[in-house]
């Protein structure tokens, strides 16, 4: 039995407690924008268990069935690891990625943007550690600190191949789709580079905060971080309601200084045929990933194609539900839709395979991060807007990627500029 203990505290700001965390091993920062799809912000440091494994075919996430990981645990699930069956082992990516990695925290703080309310949730075997645990998190607080954006952190942000690979990439996935091969698929382009001397990633999570979206997050885990700026909900499972809930994006147009540009770049997405086709297809492939692990009959679209605008994008964004079936729990949720319909395509397994002849292991990216809480409840997004760090000797080294929904229309000059607004935000939080 697991005992949680609460300690209720005054509000103060989830990063400035968290660039007081940054340093310590598993430092963790899950922040939200405050909005509907974003009240919580959590954040931590020290895990007591951390777990890497590989990802098999027939239970990938198997690890999350082992003893005490079922509260308070963070995990990534790379890309790659999710796509093996459909493509093979495809070696190592650009900072060895492990395929699933799990940390287990004992405390975490809890932050609730609508009440004005920060929690120490600590958990244990007995009201005595519980309690050991929530005060600790208690004095995270002392060593809050302010937090400012500083100079342009990277000493190179360079594409990993020139412009005109892409646009080859995407011809040729036109091209496959007139043959009746696949409907769509998510295309990728990649930028790396190394941060200046004695600048850590964090400092990049910070300038990326003052436009933060609904599941952004920095994780600290030995030589390796994380530091992500995602919009998108992969899954969401309640295990007391059941309730299973999945919001794919699809469809994407920039933002604009100008008030009247700006609306005319929204209304002119939401009545885009092109990106509602590119939306549906997505939901109708979610909701067969449901269905394997839903009660018969309960997987619906709840909602289709609504506008959701952030600091730089306007998206199209669906909501798939169902009510999940009596056997399933977060381990099976994941399996059942892994990795994301959204930045795979369909059918899932082809578009996987036609993503693999045009790009090496994407690793974290267009993974999943996913959090279960000290109800076991599970929130899991996908890891767009992400880079990922790692350690080259005394300086960081990093990789990003942006995709692009390739449909039968597409025009590759076109995809290609999506993919230019969608890495605007973390292009300048790297190099100003």
């Amino acid at each position: 039995m697991t005992v949680r203990v609460v300690r209720v505290l005054d509000w103060v700001e989830p990063l400035a407690v968290s660039a007081g965390l940054a340093d310590r091993e598993g430092a963790l920062c899950l922040l939200s924008d405050g909005g509907p799809n974003g009240r919580l912000s959590w954040v931590a440091c020290d895990p007591d268990r951390i777990v890497t494994t590989r990802m098999e075919a027939d239970s990938p996430f198997a690890a999350l069935a082992g003893e005490g990981m079922d509260r308070f645990v963070l995990g990534l699930a790379t890309y790659d690891a999710g796509a093996r069956p459909a493509t093979g082992d495809r070696g190592a990516s650009p900072g060895d990625w492990p395929d699933l990695m799990l940390a287990r925290y004992p405390a975490m703080l809890v932050f609730d943007h609508e009440a004005g309310t920060v929690s120490a949730v600590g958990l244990g075997p007995d009201e005595a550690g519980a309690a050991a645990a929530a005060d600790a998190a208690a004095n995270w607080i002392d060593v809050a600190m302010p937090v400012q954006p500083g100079s342009s952190p990277a000493a190179r942000f360079e594409p990993e191949r020139p412009d005109e690979a892409y646009t080859a990439a995407v011809a040729d996935v036109v091209a496959r789709i007139a043959a009746g091969e696949l409907f769509q698929a998510n295309i990728a382009r990649a930028w790396g580079g190394v941060l200046e001397p004695e600048v850590d990633p964090f400092a990049v999570f910070v300038r990326l905060a003052g436009g933060t979206a609904p599941y952004s997050a920095f994780w600290r885990v030995g030589a390796r971080v994380l530091v992500s700026n995602s919009p998108e909900l992969f899954l969401t499972f309640d295990p007391r309601t059941r309730r299973i809930e999945t919001r794919p994006i699809k469809g994407t147009r920039p933002r604009d200084p100008d008030p009247r540009i700006d609306a005319a770049n929204a209304a002119e997405l939401v009545a885009s045929a092109k990106d509602r086709a590119e939306n549906l297809m997505i939901v109708d492939l979610m909701r067969n990933d449901l269905s394997r692990v839903a009660r018969p009959g309960s997987v619906a679209a709840e909602k289709l194609f609504e506008l959701e605008s952030f600091a730089t994008v306007h998206h199209l964004v669906s909501t798939v539900t169902g009510e999940a079936a009596a056997d399933v729990g977060p381990a099976e949720v994941l399996a059942a839709s892994f990795p994301p319909g959204s930045i795979t395509g369909a059918p899932k397994h082809q578009a996987m395979r036609v993503i693999a002849e045009h790009e090496g292991p994407r690793g974290a990216w267009c993974g999943s991060l996913f959090l279960l809480d000290d109800a076991g409840a599970l929130t899991a997004s996908v890891l767009i807007r992400t880079i990922a760090f790692w350690r080259e000797g005394e300086t960081w080294a990093f990789r990003t990627l942006a995709g692009a929904g390739i449909v039968a229309d597409s025009d590759p000059i076109s995809e290609l500029q999506e993919t230019d607004i969608k890495i605007a935000a973390i292009r300048r939080a790297l190099v100003g």
